[in-house]
């Protein structure tokens, strides 16, 4: 693993808003008695202790690789630091999530085959990223690597961090599952000054700025707080920042 970019503290920030499509994915999951429930990816493990009354009768395990995340983690759970990338459980698995964490891993429609691979009969995997690469909110910060900023940054992989819904379903289903694939736009309204820029700051932007000294952090965040709020300009309401998600359940 590498060094630990997170920071629970600024990722907490729109806790509400991040939380929303784990509890409407979860929700889709048909497992009624599951004995053994990992969430991969599980960040500070607060979303993984809500598995726990979901699921009274079962082992809830999460997994992440930021030890600084898993300090946080309740109690209830088991938790350990590790790269989801090269997880292997102790015995099969009933129910796998994994909420906003795929999009981290180069290639994971492969991984995806090995998380298959672990699952009981009769198992679930269900999964959301965002797929919102293509909103300002991500081209402004990649623009800004491959320009202004190119001489430090624009070595940085720019990459689609997510696959389609219809790119999910082929691959999961030449798995042998049943699969649910859908996507949602939440617009969601912000309050406060550069909104969006506080968004991205504890995702987006965390492998940016882990690069740059504390004087660059800084440059860096005015230019893109500027180009952000041209793009969502604040109205006396908040800030509106439309965000689309892809969530996906399989059933093997």
């Amino acid at each position: 693993m590498g060094r630990d970019i997170w920071d629970p503290e600024i990722y907490g920030t729109y806790a509400g808003e991040r939380s929303r499509p784990f509890f409407e994915l979860v929700g889709r999951v048909g497992a009624e008695s599951p004995a053994y429930v990992v969430d991969l990816g599980c960040g500070t493990g607060e979303l993984t202790a809500s598995l726990r009354p979901r699921w009274p009768s079962a082992q809830v395990h999460g997994v992440d690789s930021s030890p600084a995340m898993i300090e946080q983690a309740p109690q209830g759970p088991t938790f350990e630091v590790a790269d989801i990338r090269d997880w292997r459980p102790e015995r099969p698995v009933d129910v796998i999530v994994s909420n906003a964490a795929l999009q981290w891993v180069p290639g994971h429609r492969e991984l995806l085959g090995r998380w298959v691979g672990h699952l009981a009969e009769g198992g679930w995997l269900a999964f959301q990223v965002p797929g919102n690469f293509d909103s300002p909110s991500h081209t402004i910060i990649r623009e800004l690597c491959r320009t202004k900023w190119k001489e430090a940054l624009g070595d940085l992989e720019d990459r689609p961090a997510a696959d389609e819904p219809l790119d999910y379903v082929r691959r999961l289903a030449g798995l042998g599952c049943e699969v649910d694939a859908w996507e949602t736009t939440y617009i969601h309204v912000l309050p406060g000054d550069d909104a969006v820029l506080a968004w991205v700051r504890g995702t987006a932007l965390r492998p940016i700025l882990d690069r740059l000294s504390p004087r660059d952090q800084e440059l860096f965040l005015t230019d893109c707080g500027s180009l952000l709020r041209e793009a969502y300009p604040r109205e006396p309401y908040g800030t509106a920042f439309p965000f689309r998600r892809i969530f996906v359940v399989a059933h093997i």
